[in-house]
């Protein structure tokens, strides 16, 4: 493998990783030169246009064209050249557009021999081959869809801090450069470019350790500070932790109106620190801690107090970039900025507004017609991982790719398209989600709602084989079926009844055994990957609802037979201790404790993670029990929410309509695996009118059969909690029965709402009307989606006759 040493440093990284990955699959290690001329008959070429005199030299001979991809965002092609110098009979040649198409120009090769990019994350082994060939022919890369793509580590304390400091980074007992390269390593291999780094209290601030900044570069990894920490600084650590040790003085408040020469010079230093790094720097001002921004009490005033801040940190921008303008820079409306921004408070044309999710997966809104003529355009932080109010999901990750193509394919076409970062907390367990949002970061239009089913299978058919895809794609489906019911999370803030919970409790026992078969095929060398991927993260969301549903039985079973009470109690003790017995293994047994600390099954020592209360005590230890009624933690008892998932007589899944009615270009498109039920309905593409009121028979429109009884009926139907897309838009739907007059329902619930925590809970919003009946026999509903944004996943009819 030939590089240019004078080419950027992750060209070498990534060659040296290429060598390493061809060695994992065929026990040969190629090795890497920096002369072409005195080499083998046959090998690789790779270099960055303009910076790497092997692949300038075949372009100036006329036998590599690079006009498809020179001056493009990261690039890059592919090729077979016959002689490309002398005695080199025919080498691979990767050029690419700049540093970072070329390391993924390199990787691509990876990606084709069989090596996964969760080699390290995730000990995906290749397949072990006695040869590899790459036959003759030309591939040109696309410009990714999003620029900056990357996550944010967060919540870390838990996991990654843990495993960093026992295993990685042991000198510092910290999260530091050694862990970072490995995470930057997956960034590259997943073709993300952007970090925003771990920041809680465990860790010390990313740029404590200089070695943290200049591995990222090494990496061609694009550095970031999250929406609460302006200006590339970590406010936790660095102000209220560290400040005097840096500047030898105390720090006062973190308000720009009474401690301006403070704050002031504290942006300056890290501005100065990084101006030779390739950096997005976050503008604007907050709390210290993820808190509102201090100071003035009215909002004219603090909009005042903002643009002085962002003018000031504009002239950051002039004394050490001699421009203001062209030096990334974003805007994130988040919280109570949000609602500055709304009433009027001016962000630069060029800054990037990037909208934040709901922390539960739902967009909370996008750019109008207006902000996506800004040219800072706009992007979107999203979550797979969440600390917080109404309450946390930091185990297990159960955000599908459904629903992440719905809300983040919404987000392109709203013109988001400048950067995408994504909280995967410790990053593990949440592999193929992560993957997917980086899939779809590149090649947004290919990855659209109704293909996102599909990638389970490609995914788990790239990973396991032809063999065993789909029966693990169907695992993984059922499995966010059953969290879209109820994160194993939030199970202390769920009641469900006794029907739903013996679904559910049907449902994980099934899980488990299909695990459990589909574990028996998996070849040895996969096994390691297959309990990280699959068996872990399945198996625990099936023994958490096991432990709670046994627990509730042991109770209500016991004045009627202590026998059975005891059997249930036993029952939910040992798929407590089960748990526990997993995450030992993940910690300890794979690869002689590699994963050491990686992974706790109790985040923060959350209730619902702990032993719940039985009927008969004496069948558990000394590990206790606990009152599962609420957690003291931030769970009180109106949070507890008792839901109906009940179907009514008659129970349609909306994907299931007899007739469709779609508009030109504007379909009705169903989604599986979005939603309660996994059969949504949606109108498609995003950007398509919204239609009045008066106007609602032109809206594109689906139809059910179903037959009732004479009567007055409620109708419930369930749609995905999802926010109208601007503020010029609703989540609006007309319903006809048999040709009656309209009922006109909203969707749209502001996060401010009380039901918000409810909706986002339970999985779905349901809205309803009544119908009456004159006779019994056959109706026809039709629903008019009247917006776009709106996902419909199941209707209910419920008789009111009794």
């Amino acid at each position: 493998i030939c590089i240019d040493t004078s080419d950027a440093e992750v060209v070498s990284v990534v060659a040296h990783a290429l060598a390493s990955d061809i060695e994992r699959i065929t026990g040969i290690k190629p090795p890497v030169i920096s002369s072409p001329y005195f080499s083998s008959e046959y090998m690789i070429i790779a270099g960055t246009i303009g910076k790497s005199a092997y692949i300038d030299d075949l372009i100036l001979a006329g036998k590599l064209d690079v006009s498809n991809i020179e001056g493009k965002w990261e690039c890059f092609k592919i090729t077979t050249v016959a002689n490309p110098a002398k005695g080199i009979k025919k080498a691979i040649v990767i050029a690419g557009s700049d540093r970072r198409g070329t390391a993924y120009g390199l990787f691509e090769i990876s990606k084709l021999a069989g090596v996964s990019p969760w080699v390290y994350w995730a000990d995906v082994e290749p397949e072990k081959r006695t040869s590899l060939y790459l036959t003759n022919g030309t591939y040109v890369s696309q410009e990714p869809a999003v620029k900056y793509r990357g996550i944010f580590i967060n919540d870390e304390d838990w996991g990654l801090n843990v495993w960093a400091r026992k295993n990685i980074d042991t000198e510092i007992q910290d999260i530091g450069p050694q862990t970072y390269a490995l995470v930057y390593e997956l960034l590259l291999r997943l073709r993300a470019n952007f970090i925003w780094p771990a920041m809680q209290d465990s860790t010390k601030a990313f740029f404590y350790y200089k070695g943290n900044p200049e591995m990222a570069d090494k990496y061609a990894i694009v550095m970031g500070s999250t929406h609460c920490d302006q200006m590339l600084r970590s406010n936790t650590f660095e102000w209220q932790k560290n400040f005097k040790s840096e500047y030898g003085e105390r720090p006062g408040p973190y308000r720009y109106d009474i401690n301006k020469k403070q704050v002031l010079r504290y942006w300056q230093d890290r501005v100065n620190e990084t101006k030779t790094f390739e950096s997005v720097y976050t503008i604007g001002m907050r709390g210290v801690r993820d808190g509102s921004i201090q100071g003035p009490k009215t909002t004219n005033d603090k909009i005042a107090l903002m643009d002085t801040i962002v003018a000031d940190q504009r002239g950051i921008f002039r004394t050490y970039f001699g421009k203001e303008a062209g030096v990334p820079q974003i805007f994130c409306p988040y919280k109570e900025v949000l609602d500055l921004y709304n009433k009027g408070f001016q962000v630069p044309d060029d800054v990037t507004l990037v909208w934040p999710d709901d922390n539960y997966g739902y967009i909370r809104r996008l750019s109008t017609p207006e902000e996506q003529r800004r040219s800072g355009a706009a992007g979107v932080y999203y979550h797979l991982s969440y600390m917080g109010n109404p309450h946390d999901y930091l185990w297990l990750s159960t955000i599908s790719p459904a629903l992440i193509a719905y809300e983040m394919t919404k987000a392109y076409q709203f013109g988001a398209d400048r950067l995408w970062v994504v909280n995967v907390g410790d990053i593990k367990p949440a592999e193929l989600e992560l993957q997917f949002f980086m899939d779809m970061a590149w090649d947004a239009k290919n990855w659209t709602p109704a293909k996102a089913n599909a990638y389970i299978d490609q995914w788990a058919k790239k990973i396991f084989g032809d063999d065993l895809a789909t029966p693990i794609a169907n695992i993984k489906m059922r499995y966010y079926q059953l969290a879209q019911t109820g994160k194993p999370e939030h199970l202390t803030t769920m009641q469900y009844n006794e029907e739903m919970q013996r679904e559910r409790l049907k449902e994980s026992e099934e899980l488990w055994q299909l695990v459990e078969e589909v574990s028996t095929h998996v070849p040895e060398y996969l096994r390691n990957a297959f309990f990280q991927l699959i068996e872990y993260p399945v198996k625990g969301m099936a023994l958490i609802n096991m432990k709670f549903t046994y627990a509730d039985w042991s109770f209500a079973c016991y004045e009627q037979d202590k026998d059975l009470a005891k059997k249930y109690s036993q029952k939910s003790w040992q798929a407590f201790k089960a748990i526990k017995a997993l995450t030992h293994q993940y910690n300890t047994e794979i690869k002689n404790g590699k994963w050491e600390g990686i992974i706790t099954d109790s985040p923060r020592e959350l209730k619902v993670y702990g032993m719940p209360d039985v009927a008969v005590k004496e069948v558990v230890d000394d590990q206790g029990l606990f009152d599962r009624s609420y957690d003291t933690r931030y769970i009180h008892r109106g949070d507890v929410f008792s839901v109906d998932f009940s179907e009514g007589e008659h129970s349609i899944l909306a994907g299931n309509y007899t007739m469709k009615s779609d508009k030109e270009d504007d379909e009705v498109m169903t989604i599986n695996g979005l939603g309660l039920g996994g059969k949504s309905i949606s109108r498609y593409p995003f950007t398509n009118q919204s239609y009045p009121k008066q106007e609602f028979q032109e809206a594109p429109s689906v139809s059910y059969k179903v037959r009732l009884e004479k009567g007055l009926h409620k109708v419930s139907i369930k749609c995905l909690p999802t926010r109208s897309i601007h503020k010029g838009r609703n989540l609006q739907l007309a319903v006809v029965v048999d040709g009656g007059n309209p009922q006109f329902l909203e969707v749209h619930h502001d996060r401010k709402d009380k039901l918000w925590k409810s909706n986002v809970l339970r999985g779905f919003m349901p809205v309803e009307f009544e119908t009456l009946q004159k006779k019994d026999g056959e109706v026809t509903l039709t629903l008019y989606l009247l917006d776009t944004g709106l996902a419909v996943s199941r209707i209910d009819f419920y008789s009111q006759n009794s």
